[in-house]
């Protein structure tokens, strides 16, 4: 299963200053699902994406190396998972996270299992 770094960031409910993370994400072999945190998105990973589960809608894409991640208008910190933190940084070109902009946390791992079984229920 293809996995890459990306930035994911929560639109529903928000402008451009939602909950935001770094972390790995999966797909499918289809490309058409991305899996993160314990969620499923539908989506190819270049924007705009819905969660399976709460239909509420995210913004996943790569990571910027030559600046920030959020759009300019938004603020916040950004979670970013603990596993990743060395390869963003080589990504970034950076020694050091700056804390603050940026909080580590643990990404929970996604049972793709139950997503897969929720796309294939017959109504």
């Amino acid at each position: 299963m293809r996995s890459e770094i990306k930035y994911i960031e929560l639109k529903s409910g928000y402008s451009d200053d939602g909950p935001a993370w770094i972390g790995r994400v999966e797909f499918s072999k289809s490309g058409q699902t991305i899996y993160f945190n314990g969620k499923a998105f539908k989506g190819n990973g270049h924007g705009s994406c819905f969660d399976m589960e709460s239909n509420e809608t995210y913004w996943i894409t790569g990571i910027k190396k030559d600046g920030e991640n959020r759009h300019w208008a938004g603020k916040g910190k950004i979670a970013i998972d603990k596993m990743v933190v060395r390869e963003y940084l080589t990504i970034k070109g950076w020694p050091q996270l700056d804390l603050n902009k940026y909080d580590l946390i643990d990404i929970e791992k996604t049972d793709k299992q139950k997503f897969t079984m929720i796309e294939n229920i017959s109504f």
